[in-house]
């Protein structure tokens, strides 16, 4: 599996952890172990930037998810074939707000972005109800067991 940070947000970030993050998403998922992610880390004014060119939507969000080869999950019983699965954008300044309202620190909150935004790439959205359950409980089943398996390491 290939996954590519670039961090242009001025803010430290561990950048191996989000690494092992991505890859435990992709392995539990069923993701080919082939496929390439990537992920930028930026600061507000690039995300500003990129929201308002790509959602119309002004000001700065906490993450955009832009897939590319539209790869779904696998099963267990098969993978996803390898495939270019996208790009997630980050931004740690506004998760360092959201950290702050949510009462967690700022490297939690970016976990979560980054799980949130490789499901989207996966076809994952919250639009309706039974949607927003879904994938909602999905990110967080993800990071508790990912959470868990980092205390183990």
């Amino acid at each position: 599996m290939s996954v590519e940070i670039n961090n242009e947000s001025g803010m430290a970030a561990d950048e191996p952890g989000l690494q092992r993050l991505a890859a435990f998403v992709l392995e539990s998922l069923h993701v080919h172990p082939q496929t390439e992610l990537g992920i930028s880390l930026v600061d507000e004014a690039a995300i500003e930037q990129l929201h308002l060119q790509w959602m119309d939507e002004p000001g700065p969000t906490d993450v955009l998810s832009f897939p590319m080869d539209e790869l779904r999950p696998g099963r267990l019983d098969q993978q996803t074939p390898a495939g270019l699965l996208g790009d997630v954008v980050i931004c740690p300044q506004v998760a360092e707000v959201q950290a702050d309202a949510a009462g967690h620190d700022t490297a939690t909150e970016i976990r979560v972005l980054l799980t949130h935004g490789m499901l989207h790439l996966l076809g994952f959205d919250h639009a309706a109800p039974d949607e927003e359950a879904e994938m909602f409980g999905l990110q967080r089943d993800l990071l508790l067991a990912f959470s868990a398996r980092e205390r183990g390491r």
